[in-house]
């Protein structure tokens, strides 16, 4: 009796251990089929030769404009606070609406996205905001709002002004600096090695883009 009871007690250990190795190995089934799931999905933050990150904001006139709209062009992205001295040196020299109108006559997308909070540095709305634009005689495809700063952190944006460069197939071309002078002195400009315009020229010549990352320059983002 005492012999049939302990063959009893192992046959249903043994049942109990067949049964939470195949717990075990359904749960490492479950994770393995969950990974590729995240390793697909677009990248959180913009990385230079990857799929730039999607978006969609709203412009200054109620339009609402995604990314995927300008599939097919150059895209340029600026992050902009028309307070910050390292803007006023760009716009109050004329060398950014130079640069917004000389090459969206080539085709070029440039949108210009403020990450500044409501209330902080740098954001502007309604009338204020159109009155600042016409100021600074702004040229851009679309001034785009972010208050909430998801597309600015999507794309590690720290810096106004901090540029971008996206191909026609949607992939980071450039990110950073407009130029390599970090200074506020618009005499500096024109002997300036200006990223972006060597970004654009290069693709647009069919030749590779040299300088693809810097460390963008000026004042901090006011998420």
């Amino acid at each position: 009796m005492r012999k049939t009871t302990c063959l009893l007690f192992g046959a249903v250990a043994l049942s109990a251990l067949v049964g939470c190795s195949a717990e075990a190995g359904k749960n490492d089934a479950t994770e393995k089929t969950a990974a590729p799931q995240e390793t697909s999905a677009t990248p959180a933050v913009a990385t230079i030769d990857q799929p730039a990150p999607a978006f969609t904001l709203t412009d200054t006139e109620g339009t609402v404009h995604s990314l995927s709209d300008f599939k097919g062009k150059y895209v340029v992205l600026e992050w902009i606070n028309f307070d910050c001295p390292f803007v006023v040196k760009h716009y109050s020299s004329g060398n950014m609406q130079s640069l917004q109108k000389k090459y969206m006559e080539s085709g070029v997308v440039w949108l210009t996205i403020c990450s500044s909070a409501p209330g902080k540095q740098g954001y502007f709305e309604g009338e204020e905001l159109a009155s600042r634009m016409e100021a600074e005689e702004w040229m851009g495809t679309a001034y785009l709002a972010d208050p909430t700063g998801a597309v600015g952190k999507a794309y590690g944006a720290t810096n106004t002004p901090h540029m971008y460069v996206i191909s026609p197939e949607g992939m980071l071309i450039y990110a950073g600096a407009i130029d390599d002078t970090p200074s506020t002195k618009t005499a500096d400009i024109p002997t300036s090695a200006n990223y972006v315009v060597a970004a654009l020229d290069a693709v647009v010549a069919g030749q590779p883009v040299a300088t693809k990352a810097t460390a963008a320059y000026g004042c901090a983002v006011k998420y």
